[in-house]
C-alpha cells in the first residue's frame, strides 16, 4: 500500500504563517508527524508539495498509489482544474486543512475541490493528517472501497 500526501502554495511556510490559524508547527513537523505514522503502519508513504498548480496536476494524474491525503491550500478555492484532476482518481481521498476553513474570511469557507474527495477534516491541525492517514489505511486494508 502507497498513500499519497500533496501539500499546496505555501504549506512549505508553517511556522511562519499566521499563528491564530496554524499555531507554531512548522513544515517540518508536520513531515516527521507523517513518517512517523508510515513507520508505526508500515505503510509507504510519499509527501509531495509544490506551490505550482500544474505540478500538483501531474502528480495526481500519476496514479501510482492507493490513496490520497491532499491540502490544496488557497488552490481549494479557486482550482477548478484541481477537482477535474481530483475527480478522475478512483482511490480514496481525503481532503484535509490544518485550519478551520469556516471560521475564516468568506471566500475560504467554499472548497471547489471537497466535492472530488470522500471527506474533508478541516480545522484539526496536524493531526487531520493522521486521521486521514487513518481512514485511508482502514478503507484500504478491509477492501471496502467500491472505486465510485
Amino acid at each position: 500500500m502507497k498513500i499519497l500526501v500533496i501539500n499546496g502554495p505555501n504549506l512549505n511556510m508553517l511556522g511562519k504563517r499566521p499563528k491564530k490559524y496554524y499555531g507554531d508547527n512548522d513544515y517540518q513537523l508536520l513531515v516527521d508527524a507523517i513518517q512517523e505514522w508510515s513507520e508505526s503502519r508500515k505503510v509507504k508513504v510519499e509527501i509531495f508539495h509544490s506551490n505550482h498548480e500544474g505540478e500538483l496536476i501531474d502528480r495526481i494524474q500519476n496514479t501510482d498509489y492507493d490513496g490520497l491525503v491532499i491540502n490544496p491550500g488557497a488552490l481549494t478555492h479557486y482550482s477548478y482544474a484541481l477537482g477535474d484532476a481530483l475527480e478522475i482518481v478512483k482511490a480514496p481521498k481525503v481532503e484535509v486543512h490544518i485550519s478551520n476553513i469556516y471560521t475564516r474570511e468568506e471566500f475560504r469557507k467554499n472548497s471547489v475541490t471537497a466535492p472530488f474527495c470522500d471527506g474533508v477534516i478541516t480545522g484539526l491541525g496536524v493531526s487531520g493528517y493522521i486521521l486521514a492517514l487513518e481512514y485511508i489505511f482502514h478503507f484500504r486494508e478491509k477492501d471496502c472501497y467500491n472505486n465510485k
